[in-house]
This record gives structure tokens, C-alpha cells and sequence, in this order.
């Protein structure tokens, strides 16, 4: 009985140790995601917390032109210290009109420009109706 207990404890004693030393790691990260003292979004995901949300209204920018409508809804997904800080004139919606000699309602997609760090899971509208014409030389 004695050579028992004896081997529990010292048979591959370093590889339980490792075991050990990983379990209190886990255990820490989740419990320190849970109680929101953590910002590390992939390990968020691992336990199924989503990382906060923020959507804003944002301009679409047509180069020499206009969109209809004008602004654009984004949802966006990070880190929440920058999402809190994160303003309109921070991001930037464009359409890419290369290529396009003149358009009146013609619907292009709308391209959003974030910042590191950011990205944007919904937009809404995806598309808009452009109005321009490109001035003859």
C-alpha cells in the first residue's frame, strides 16, 4: 500500500506538475474574463463571451458626388477601451467610383475604413444610390 500512495505522488511527477500549472492558468483566465478584468478578445471567444459592440452612424464619402442615403449604420466589434473612445470622424465610408464616368442611381458598395484593433460585423445599407458626374476636360 505504502509503494502505491509512493507512485501516485512521485511517478511522472514533473508531467503532473505541468498539469497542474496549466489547470490554475485556465481557471484564472476564465475567471478573470467573467468578472471583466481582462480585454483579450480571442480568449473571450474561447469561453463564449462575445467582445462589447458599438454601432454608429457614419457619412458615405462619394468623391465629387452624393449618395442616397447620405449616412451608413455600422456595427462594430473590439476592444471596449477603444469602442468607448471611438467617434464618427474615426471611421470612414467610401464608395469607390474608379472606372465610373458619370452615375445617377447607380448602386455601388460601400467600403468602411476602421481603425487597428476594430471591426465592424453589420453594415447597414451595404449599398447606395450614387449621384455624380465627372467633370469634362
Amino acid at each position: 500500500m505504502i509503494v502505491f500512495a509512493r507512485n501516485l505522488v512521485t511517478k511522472d511527477f514533473w508531467l503532473k506538475l505541468f498539469s497542474l500549472a496549466l489547470a490554475i492558468l485556465i481557471w484564472l483566465t476564465v475567471w478573470f474574463s467573467i468578472h471583466g478584468e481582462t480585454t483579450t478578445s480571442p480568449w473571450l471567444a474561447l469561453i463564449g463571451r462575445p467582445p462589447d459592440e458599438s454601432v454608429l452612424t457614419v457619412p458615405v464619402h462619394v468623391p465629387e458626388g452624393t449618395s442616397e442615403p447620405a449616412e451608413v449604420s455600422v456595427t462594430l466589434r473590439g476592444d471596449p477601451q477603444i469602442l468607448k473612445t471611438l467617434k464618427p470622424q474615426n471611421i470612414r465610408a467610401e464608395v469607390d467610383m474608379t472606372g465610373v464616368e458619370s452615375a445617377n442611381g447607380l448602386l455601388r458598395p460601400v467600403e468602411i475604413i476602421l481603425p487597428k484593433g476594430i471591426s465592424y460585423t453589420r453594415l447597414e445599407p451595404d449599398e447606395v444610390a450614387v449621384q455624380f458626374s465627372s467633370k469634362q476636360k
